[in-house]
């Protein structure tokens, strides 16, 4: 892989599908079935075991970087319960790793010869040893390659102290067995990852074997199946937990439901009687508001009419006075006229019987004339009172 392809795989892992905003890669979603789910969970055994004697080759399904860091930033808000899917296919592979084990165990027992049960615990007890000592080597190799001086220096007097006992060990193994058998290469197959193994490797061919990048990735592969088998029993012990919880609520709901339609059905009267009450109670609040909004309607009525009745009686009392008052003028004025024509013709009768009467007969009409014009003057003024009377 070049320089460049991992530095776009880095970036994929990253920050996703949309980093560059590549839509053609966004056809395919992390959700899809059609996208490995152990990939996702980076525990896929195509992408562990490649480049070893038994690399896999390509998974059927679809392996992508970026469509495993969509899915680290889906799963921090939604659980999509990839775990299931994942551990399916772990415990398929790591059963049939553990079948051909047992068939090149079998090979094994039938190609060699034949051994007592003591012989063969004396050899078991040596192919431990074997594994221990490389296992520890590996281990020594790994903390020199971090750096880690100390702890190395303390793992490599393990394995010293783990060779001693291995030479113990064979020397146990070769009294117990004839020259001619010992010299035979014994045969072990590896339970990790169903490699063979001598009874008389020595340590530096163990410590390639158990350091080697084919047994630390079945090492890796066991470790994470049962991770995810812990994983799943947890999520599904909750989920059961759930389902309980909901269950109960339901029942408990239902059982509610239950006790009020007993208590309705023994205590109809009751029940009627609340819903008679419910009903006299919103009846007579609605019967409040419809009094309260007439009460207000007529308010407002009785002010709008007592308004408009207030304006009209005065315009009336207006036009009222103002047709008296002109009544009146014109009454003043008729009697006014009608006196002074009555006087001047008073006047002028005087003037032609003064002429021809004598003195004496003059005075004596003269008074009469007066006292019959004060008479007139008062009656005059009675009859216009009782005019104004009768017209007030």
């Amino acid at each position: 892989m070049s320089a460049q392809a991992q530095m776009r795989a880095m970036l994929d892992q990253l920050m996703g599908t949309s980093r560059d905003g590549d839509t053609t890669r966004q056809r395919i979603k992390f959700s899809d079935d059609r996208v490995c789910k152990s990939h996702l969970l980076n525990c896929c055994p195509h992408d562990v075991l490649s480049g070893t004697r038994m690399d896999l080759g390509e998974c059927l399904k679809v392996h992508d970087l970026a469509l495993r860091a969509d899915y680290e930033i889906a799963s921090k808000e939604q659980d999509f319960f990839f775990e299931l899917d994942a551990m399916d296919h772990l415990k398929s592979f790591i059963a049939d790793c553990d079948r051909r084990t047992e068939v090149a165990k079998k090979r094994l027992a039938e190609t060699q010869e034949e051994i007592s049960a003591e012989v063969a615990a004396k050899a078991e007890r040596v192919h431990e040893l074997n594994e221990e000592i490389g296992k520890l080597l590996a281990k020594v190799e790994q903390l020199g390659a971090e750096g880690n001086v100390e702890e190395s220096q303390k793992v490599m007097d393990e394995v010293e102290k783990a060779r001693a006992k291995k030479r113990e060990a064979e020397e146990v193994y070769r009294n117990s067995t004839p020259a001619s058998s010992f010299q035979r290469q014994k045969l072990r197959v590896c339970g990790v990852c169903s490699a063979y193994l001598g009874l008389h490797d020595n340590d530096r061919r163990l410590a390639d074997h158990f350091g080697g990048k084919l047994h630390l990735g079945f090492i890796e592969i066991r470790e994470k199946l049962e991770e995810l088998k812990r994983v799943v029993a947890e999520k599904q012990e909750k989920r059961n937990q759930e389902r309980l919880k909901r269950r109960e609520e339901r029942e408990r709901e239902e059982r509610e439901k239950l006790r009020r339609s007993r208590s309705h059905s023994k205590n109809p009267k009751r029940s009627r009687s609340r819903e008679h009450r419910r009903h006299r109670s919103r009846s007579m609040s609605r019967e409040r508001k419809r009094r309260t909004r007439s009460k207000s309607r007529e308010k407002r009525h009785r002010h709008r009419s007592r308004s408009s009745s207030r304006s009209r009686s005065r315009s009336h009392q207006r036009s009222g006075h103002s047709s008296r008052d002109r009544s009146r003028e014109r009454s003043r004025r008729r009697s006014s006229k009608e006196r002074f024509r009555e006087h001047n013709l008073a006047s002028r009768d005087r003037d032609r019987n003064s002429r021809d009467r004598s003195p004496r007969d003059r005075d004596r009409t003269d008074k009469k004339r007066s006292y019959e014009s004060a008479n007139g003057r008062s009656e005059d003024r009675r009859s216009s009172e009782e005019r104004e009377v009768g017209e007030i």
